[in-house]
C-alpha cells in the first residue's frame, strides 16, 4: 500500500508540474482511477511495476528532457487503456485520445493536453523525429527493461507470454520473432546518447539470445 501512496503523490507532483489546475482532490481522483486501470487482471507486464519502473528511469534522466513533468504525466497515461487482444496499435491510440480528455478535464492548458497524447502515441512504434527529446526519453523508458539483467528479463519474457496467452505458441512465437527483429534492425534502441551508452549493448544481447532461443 506504501508503493502506491507514493505513486499517487508522484502523479499529483507531475500532472500539476505539466499545468494541470483542479483542486487536489479532482487530481487525487484521476489518480486513483489510473492506478486501478494500471492494477487490472490481464496485464502481467504492462501493470503498475512496468510504471513505476518507466517513472524511475524518467526521474534519474529527467535533464535530458526540456518538460519532464510531460514526460512523466505520459508515462502514466501511454497504457492507461490496455487490452492485450486489441489489434494493431489500438492500445496507443485509445490511450492518447484518453490522455487528451482527461488533462483538459484536469485544467491543463489545450497544447499540453495535445503534446501528452503525442508523446503516448510514441509508444506504438517507439520511433521519434528530430529534435524531440521529451519523445526520446519516454521511448527510451518504456524500452529500458530490454536491457535489464538475466534474471529480469527472463521474468519479462514470461509476464509477456502471460499477457498473450490467447494466442497459440506457434503463432506466439513467430509474431514475438518479428518484435524482435524489427528492434534488432533498428539503427539504435535508444535515442538518448547517454542512455545508449549505457543499455545498447545489452539490450542487443538480450534480444538475439531470445531470438536465437
Amino acid at each position: 500500500m506504501a508503493a502506491v501512496t507514493t505513486l499517487a503523490e508522484r502523479w499529483r507532483a507531475a500532472v500539476r508540474g505539466a499545468g494541470a489546475t483542479a483542486d487536489d482532490a479532482d487530481l487525487d481522483a484521476a489518480g486513483a482511477y489510473l492506478l486501478q486501470r494500471w492494477m487490472e487482471p490481464q496485464r502481467q507486464y504492462h501493470d503498475v511495476l512496468h510504471l513505476a519502473h518507466v517513472l524511475d528511469v524518467i526521474d534519474r534522466h529527467a535533464a535530458l528532457a526540456p518538460h519532464p513533468d510531460r514526460v512523466r504525466v505520459a508515462a502514466w497515461l501511454h497504457d492507461a487503456i490496455y487490452d492485450p487482444q486489441a489489434l494493431g496499435d489500438a492500445n496507443e491510440r485509445d490511450s492518447a485520445q484518453f490522455a487528451a480528455g482527461l488533462l483538459v478535464t484536469l485544467g491543463a492548458p489545450d497544447d499540453v493536453a495535445a503534446e501528452v497524447a503525442r508523446l503516448v502515441g510514441l509508444t506504438a512504434g517507439h520511433a521519434t523525429g528530430a529534435d524531440d527529446p521529451d519523445g526520446e526519453l519516454l521511448c527510451d523508458a518504456d524500452l529500458a527493461i530490454l536491457a535489464s539483467d538475466e534474471e529480469r528479463y527472463a521474468h519479462y519474457t514470461s509476464a509477456i507470454r502471460r499477457e498473450y496467452a490467447h494466442v497459440p505458441d506457434d503463432a506466439f512465437k513467430d509474431g514475438r520473432a518479428q518484435v524482435l527483429k524489427a528492434l534488432l534492425e533498428l539503427p539504435s534502441i535508444y535515442r538518448h546518447p547517454q542512455i545508449r551508452e549505457a543499455w545498447e549493448a545489452k539490450a542487443r544481447a538480450n534480444l538475439a539470445k531470445e531470438l536465437s532461443g
